[in-house]
């Protein structure tokens, strides 16, 4: 074990600089603590200057207190010994000595169980005794004498702890005592999990609201935390069988990844809705920096990190003014924040020391633990890559995943949300699955409030009349397929729009095992045909972003149950357009694509977006997916790319220009797809420069004028083709849906580029 390390200076005189510095002739006023590869100070003079000193005596790092008298130095070697000191004049003010901690090493069981909880807010104490707001919620007219609990914990860094009463404030009542609510982003844990009979912990991550720290987005310390608090909560004798699960949708969804990876022992499964599979990929789809929603989202992050009062999220305010003195102590190190934006924004290519700490793919490959995880093709903002990370948790027996076409919010539709409910009963709670006619009521009042309209139909639960858990499980575990892709979500001609997946299809797999990787090839003509051009040709279009029409919602709520979205068409000669004849029969695919191009460019490199639709026989045009790459970063990792998936490595180090004059193949990664063409329809693709075909995401790319030119090469020399994996033998349970319906796939009118496709 490695914790914190404190020892009084028996002789200020023993702790000497290296090369004949100054040695230590005075107690310092402040504080030094260590943390995990870190080290912390709190209590120093504004602007003072403090200087690490490691074991050998060595100075090893400088820094400068804040205006709240703290500092973190960063990226430090595990071990004791170190101690901080400042020299005012002759005198040299050193710290006690402290160790700076190892992530690899926990502490023993005693540290947690000796921490106790209450109902309300709660301060739990990490390794390196920075304390986490943490909120305990229960049921419904429970108390603490009514337990235990199968609980579950919701963890980020929204206003997650603030205590107040969620249901309160959607209905607009007023909160008992004036105390702050939650952010209606953590209703998973501080509204339906108390009301479907679980306790739930509100856990605020480290350096936002009340918690103590400083805030690194998805940092080392993010899943240390995490871990501690499993533990702390697991112990706690509120809690059944002393293991917990961890619930949330987005921001929440994405922390559950990262502490189920380390593998507290007090985990006993999670339950991510909306997550992503990898920071980079959102913030650089394609190595494109998204200057619209992941930029925005992290600027927020950065904001509600400030330190309270006059800054950060107002919840801490609130509780400031309500007198909480541990609050505002907490605010010490929030000036001491990672901004993880300011370093996204210097460097457009993967540096693996930032993102492969901060990646939930590589966490992913070590949770042991039951997994429930839903995701959107079409996420507007956490992106349509989710099912990816599928991959990651192949060896993890009990992966229960449900993907579909729609928004952020679709995790949570009907389709879904019974699903996790019997799930979080079994593997949380180990109990028979039961049915709550409150949330049924509130579930409707939710799904009014996301989106406007009412849901559709809850399924009813399955095994409530199972004898015990063992037989729930077992027909869970049987009637439950690893992948469950809901199709037509919205395409119900009667409601269209509402939550309502019309039909689903269920895979062993991710991608399908039987899907059969097919070739689309580009046509001179626009055609798109699994026949190859006999003859080589070229096909050429100017890519300017400025043409190319940003995806909006002029008014409305991208959640609605039909949003008002502004999706055009590419302006003539900005892009190239490629079409299928009607297809005889359905078609339906489910996974990730590859759009190969031959291509050269006027420029030395150039950024490509395409876009997969579907063309209606009436002419409507509905969106199915999209894929970005920026030329330059078209070298791929052959260790994990595949005929159907191209994995760039995004690396500096592997980045290279395109060669003048010549054609080169590029592969563009596709989202994943899964989507049915109907007989009579025709599969489309549109090539041109990023347009913010997503109405979230934005593109810095480059400014080219129209004074570019991009050729693709067609035919033998260069068979550049869209390729897809068909997965045979599935029927569409649904008609066609109209246009527009389906959630998440916006509409237009058929317009052919000016190359006929």
């Amino acid at each position: 074990m490695l914790i914190v390390i404190a020892s009084t200076l028996s002789s200020c005189s023993t702790q000497n600089s290296a090369n004949g510095a100054p040695a230590v002739n005075a107690k310092a006023t402040f504080t030094a603590h260590g943390s995990d590869l870190e080290a912390y100070v709190l209590g120093a003079k504004p602007n003072e200057k403090l200087t690490l000193v490691d074991n050998a005596g060595k100075a090893i790092a400088n820094g400068v207190a804040d205006r709240l008298g703290s500092f973190i130095f960063r990226n430090l070697n595990a071990g004791p010994g170190y101690y901080v000191k400042s020299q005012i004049g002759a005198k040299v003010y050193g710290t006690s000595t402290f160790a700076v901690l190892d992530p690899n090493v926990n502490p023993p069981e005693s540290f947690y169980s000796a921490q106790h909880m209450q109902v309300g807010l709660n301060y739990i104490k990490m390794r390196d005794g920075v304390t986490l707001a943490a909120t305990l919620r229960l049921p419904p007219g429970k108390t603490l004498a009514d337990g235990p609990f199968p609980t579950v914990i919701e963890y980020s860094g929204y206003a997650t702890a603030a205590p107040g009463n969620l249901l309160n404030q959607l209905l607009g009542q007023k909160q008992t005592g004036n105390l702050p609510a939650p952010d209606s982003a953590t209703v998973v844990g501080s509204l339906l999990a108390p009301i479907l009979g679980f306790a739930s912990v509100s856990l605020q991550m480290r350096g936002t609201g009340c918690s103590g720290g400083a805030f690194d987005l998805f940092g080392q310390l993010t899943t240390t935390d995490g871990y501690d608090a499993v533990q702390i909560v697991s112990s706690q004798p509120f809690v059944k069988n002393h293991k917990v699960g961890l619930v949330g949708i987005s921001f929440s969804g994405i922390s559950q990844l990262f502490v189920a990876g380390d593998r507290p022992p007090g985990l006993a499964a999670i339950a991510p809705m909306s997550p992503t599979n990898d920071l980079y990929q959102i913030g650089f789809p394609g190595g494109i920096m998204n200057n619209g929603f992941a930029q925005q989202w992290e600027q927020q992050r950065v904001a509600d990190s400030k330190p309270a009062p006059g800054g950060g999220q107002p919840w801490a305010t609130q509780m400031i003014d309500l007198g909480d003195k541990t609050c505002l102590s907490n605010q010490a190190l929030h000036l001491q924040i990672l901004n993880i934006d300011a370093l996204m924004s210097t460097v457009s290519h993967r540096d693996p020391s930032l993102y492969d700490i901060r990646s939930p793919d590589l966490w992913a490959s070590n949770i042991n633990v039951p997994v429930f995880i839903a995701g959107q093709f079409q996420d507007e903002e956490t992106g349509g890559q989710i099912a990816n990370i599928l991959t990651y948790l192949k060896n993890d027996p009990h992966v229960f995943a449900t993907l579909d076409n729609g928004t952020h919010v679709d995790s949570m539709g009907p389709g879904v949300l019974i699903r996790w409910l019997e799930f979080l009963d079994i593997y949380v709670a180990d109990e028979v699955p039961s049915e709550s006619p409150l949330f049924l009521t509130i579930a409707s009042q939710m799904y009014n409030h996301l989106t406007g309209s009412q849901g559709g139909t809850l399924p009813p639960m399955r095994f409530t009349n199972a004898p015990n858990v063992t037989t729930a499980k077992a027909e869970f575990e049987q009637q439950t397929p690893r992948v469950n892709v809901l199709f037509d979500n919205g395409g119900n001609a009667l409601n269209p729009g509402i939550m309502d997946p019309l039909w689903s299809q269920g895979f062993s797999s991710w991608p399908p095992t039987s899907e059969i990787t097919t070739s689309y090839y580009l046509g001179p003509t626009g055609t798109l045909s699994t026949t190859k051009p006999s003859t080589t040709s070229s096909l050429s279009y100017n890519p300017n972003p400025d043409l190319v029409p940003r995806t909006d919602l002029p008014s409305g709520n991208a959640w609605a149950a039909l949003p008002p979205y502004k999706w055009l068409p590419t302006p003539s000669g900005a892009g190239l357009g490629f079409i299928t004849k009607p297809f005889s029969s359905n078609m339906t695919v489910v996974g990730p694509a590859s759009l190969n191009l031959w291509i050269k460019s006027s420029a030395p490199d150039t950024d490509v977006q395409v876009d997969v639709t579907e063309v209606l026989p009436n002419g409507q045009e509905m969106y199915v997916q999209s894929g970005w790459l920026r030329a330059s970063d078209r070298s791929l990792d052959s260790s994990k790319s595949t005929a159907l998936h191209p994995v760039p490595t995004y690396l500096a180090s592997t980045a290279s220009p395109l060669p003048a004059n010549v054609f080169t193949e590029i592969r563009v990664p596709i989202l994943p797809i899964g989507f049915a063409f109907r007989a009579g329809s025709r599969l489309r693709i549109v090539i041109s420069a990023p347009g913010d075909d997503r109405p979230a995401w934005a593109f810095k790319t480059f400014e080219t004028y129209g004074k570019v030119k991009d050729t693709v090469e067609i035919g033998p020399a260069g068979e550049s083709a869209l390729v897809l994996p068909v997965v045979p033998g599935i029927t569409p349970l649904d008609s066609q849906p109209p246009c527009p319906s389906n959630r998440g796939e916006p509409c237009r009118i058929y317009v052919p580029e000016s190359n006929g496709g």
